[in-house]
């Protein structure tokens, strides 16, 4: 009977020994830092945990502070290394991952502190880069559709240009490139794509046409250099036809704002079924 106790005496002190080495030290009491982060040695597992495991990612992103230790056990189990569990204010972790569509492996490990109330508090990784594996794959761009057949998409030409310029503005730029990637998207159903440039009835009917005109070819023009084939575009200015909205004269502010929706420019798509 004196032996045996001896030998589980003896026991303890080994893996207490042993857990020395492979936990940090001076842990805040509130879970929230170590003086010395310690980590194990990959090699040191328990033999049960022997090359580490591949965790379960959707418990893994639910690992949070406020979890007790009976709750991280039943998202990630209890840790792979000797430290304990119980007693102790970390949990230390060996953990595998396989890149999608490759037999590629990544070993990282993963270390939980808790505070003295042995609440879940702080979460680290070795090394550091192994956080963004718990990243949510984000969800492929759907496809925005084309304007629909016979039914132009108007752009205002304000915020494509500045005042009295056939110039596209970075931000215009912005919105006729979104506009090619839309087209692009239709591939080989994509026909033709006309181009019509409007003005507001303001100044002569020669400098309207031509500033409409100009307006057209910069919007032809930066579609076709995001890669729109130039085959299927065209771009003609109408100058001060077509005014969609009529505004008494006044204040010329007021009037030049309120004539704002006659200034556009209309792309209209014709695409196959």
């Amino acid at each position: 009977m004196r032996n045996s106790i001896k030998h589980i005496a003896v026991a303890s002190l080994v893996l207490a020994l042993a857990a020395c080495g492979n936990v940090s030290h001076d842990i805040a009491r509130d879970g929230g830092s170590a003086s010395q982060m310690v980590w194990p040695e990959p090699g040191a597992t328990t033999p049960m945990h022997k090359g580490g495991t591949f965790p379960n990612l959707a418990n893994l992103r639910q690992m949070k502070a406020g979890l007790n230790k009976p709750q991280v056990s039943d998202l990630i189990g209890y840790p792979h290394f000797s430290e304990g569990v119980w007693g102790v204010r970390e949990w230390n972790y060996l953990f595998n991952f396989r890149k999608p569509g490759s037999d590629e492996v990544t070993v990282c490990q993963y270390k939980v502190l808790f505070d003295e109330n042995k609440l879940a508090r702080s979460f680290y990784w070795k090394p550091e880069s192994c956080a963004a594996l718990l990243d949510e794959p984000k969800p492929a761009a759907p496809v925005a559709a084309a304007p629909a057949a016979g039914k132009p998409r108007v752009l205002s030409a304000d915020a494509l240009f500045a005042f009295d310029k056939a110039e596209l503005s970075p931000e215009g730029r912005r919105t006729v490139d979104d506009l090619a990637a839309e087209l692009r998207g239709q591939g080989d159903k994509l026909r033709s794509v006309r181009i019509a440039g409007y003005t507001d009835r303001l100044g002569g009917d020669a400098y309207n046409q031509n500033l409409s005109q100009r307006r057209a070819e910069s919007v032809k023009a930066e579609l076709v250099r995001s890669g729109v084939p130039a085959g299927v575009v065209t771009a003609e200015g109408f100058g001060k036809a077509d005014q969609v909205k009529d505004c008494p004269d006044g204040k010329r502010s007021e009037l030049i704002a309120c004539l704002a929706p006659n200034r556009r420019v209309e792309v209209k798509v014709d695409t196959t079924e």
